[in-house]
């Protein structure tokens, strides 16, 4: 089998969302592409694109397996069925890999078990992919299934990056390490901007900033991946949109000593309770950055943290490139925010950093460069194709 032989779906399975879409992996084309949300309520929705029109529906969907029916439901009505859709394989998007998977691998009976086994490592993902890979190889029983895992990218992280300094028996006994997460993101644009430069990959010193609702930052050295802000879970590292990223570990013990909180109502505190939405209740950055805007104290503090945060580790990660020739924004918040991008490049200025700021304030689908000819780091925008990123790994596990 060879890439020109078909098209792979590649699946996200979110504990309460299924993301989609047919790839093409050898022209980078999507036939089609949708969003299901609500997983588990009676008002469902679905967001189907084909040809160019969307389609929007409400519907009560009980699971993952539902939500795949409906999927398959939507694109017969709205003209490509998907058995007309030349799909030969599909791609699944697995968060934690732990340290057995740092490659793509057709999913068996041995490696869905390891996905399920690893989700205390990563709850809020890795039970949801799971689902959604039972499910799918219950509507595609014929079709190989590959599982994609964001860790693999951060397989090149010298020792002393992925350490903890616990004890080391301890340590290894129940593979306590840092991983990093978001890796086909992080891959994927870190390849594009070499290109968009015109400069060679492997002289390049990248950091690649992905900001969604989960944010991780990346440290790339001729196309290796030597630092991430992520750790053994996606809870460490930079202000997200529900997680609070680094906190000291005693204010764990602190919480669950003092506060009387337990185990599993501080795991839900950390990763869906605060962040963006712990600071000031908002659970979108348009939002948040409308409150800003109107001058809201709350909101305000909120975006400065989150801003501070990225400064600080752009900082740490050039420290450990020994210097830094891009810095590229990428992923919702990325790629959409310039008032985000503005504020940390005006506190980059003691590392050259000049912003256009005409170029900043475009909003584009296509990569580009933001910051001015004579500035000594090129700052970039590049939108993510994680899916894009996926179907090419699939193909090459089948092929």
């Amino acid at each position: 089998m060879t890439q020109r032989d078909g098209n792979v779906l590649v699946l996200n399975a979110g504990s309460s969302s299924l993301k989609y879409q047919i790839v093409d992996p050898t022209t980078g084309e999507h036939l089609v592409k949708g969003l299901i949300e609500r997983i588990g309520h009676d008002n469902a929705t679905i967001t189907h694109e084909y040809d160019g029109e969307k389609t929007h529906r409400e519907v009560a969907i009980a699971d993952h397996a539902v939500a795949l029916e409906q999927m398959t439901d939507v694109m017969s009505e709205t003209g490509l069925a998907l058995a007309d859709a030349g799909v030969v394989a599909v791609g699944h998007r697995v968060v934690h890999g732990g340290r057995n998977f740092s490659d793509p691998v057709l999913v068996d009976e041995r490696v869905l078990a390891e996905i399920k086994r690893l989700g205390t490592l990563a709850p809020l993902h890795n039970p949801a992919n799971a689902t959604g890979i039972e499910a799918a190889q219950r509507i595609l029983p014929d079709h190989a299934h590959v599982a994609v895992f964001d860790t693999g990218f951060f397989a090149t992280l010298p020792p002393a990056a992925y350490t903890y300094a616990i004890d080391a028996a301890l340590a290894k006994e129940h593979a306590l390490r840092r991983y990093g997460f978001h890796g086909t993101s992080h891959e994927y644009v870190s390849a594009r901007v070499p290109e968009l430069l015109g400069a060679d990959p492997a002289s390049l010193k990248q950091i690649v900033c992905h900001l969604g609702n989960g944010a991780s930052m990346s440290a790339i050295d001729g196309g290796r991946a030597v630092e991430t802000s992520m750790g053994v879970t996606p809870l460490e590292g930079l202000v997200m949109g529900t997680r609070s990223g680094d906190i000291d570990p005693g204010a764990v013990l602190h919480l669950n000593r003092v506060a009387g909180l337990g185990v599993d109502e501080i795991d839900t505190l950390l990763n869906r309770g605060s962040g963006i939405l712990g600071m000031a209740g908002a659970t979108d950055f348009r939002d948040l950055m409308e409150r800003v805007e109107a001058g809201d104290e709350t909101a305000t503090l909120a975006f400065d943290v989150y801003v501070h945060r990225l400064v600080k580790y752009i900082g740490a990660h050039t420290s450990v490139l020994g210097g830094v020739d891009a810095v590229t924004f990428t992923a919702g918040v990325g790629e959409n925010n310039a008032a985000v991008r503005a504020a940390v490049c005006e506190r980059l200025a003691w590392l050259g950093v000049e912003l256009d700021e005409a170029a900043n304030e475009v909003r584009s689908d296509d990569p580009r460069v933001v910051s001015t000819p004579v500035s000594k780091v090129a700052v970039c925008v590049v939108p993510t194709n994680e899916e894009l990123a996926i179907a090419q790994h699939t193909v090459a596990v089948i092929d």
